[in-house]
């Protein structure tokens, strides 16, 4: 009776490890960020394999789109960490940046034509 308590209770662990390791492979594989400008002027990407940011001008209007890379730390300030701008060239201009857990992160992206920006949600790895 006790070794079959002890295996229900051995396969309840092992299902629930199972679990556990299922759901961080999947928080982690759909941790790529993405944030679109209206009409599909351009958008802002974070790459989490190799922690790059992607800026894209997607287009030939003769205006650019800016992103910003926004950090809250614990002490919950925020401040930005740097711009990179795309526009006039072919190709989307890239930043890297080493996301960590300590702080969170925001993206922001607008178009030099006007309008208003857009932003992700805060986020970290």
């Amino acid at each position: 009776m006790i070794k079959a308590k002890l295996a229900r209770v051995a396969a309840v662990v092992g299902a629930s490890a199972a679990l556990v390791v299922g759901l961080s492979a999947s928080a982690q594989a759909d941790s790529d960020k993405t944030i679109n400008l209206p009409s599909s002027r351009g958008y802002m990407h974070f790459h989490d394999d190799g922690d790059v940011f992607s800026v894209c001008d997607t287009k030939a209007d003769g205006y650019g789109v800016t992103g910003a890379l926004w950090v809250r730390n614990s002490a919950n300030i925020v401040s930005q960490l740097w711009t990179i701008d795309d526009g006039g060239d072919s190709g989307c201009d890239k930043k890297g940046e080493n996301i960590g857990q300590l702080s969170t992160y925001q993206m922001e992206v607008w178009w030099h034509g006007g309008g208003s920006a857009v932003w992700s949600a805060w986020f970290n790895e």
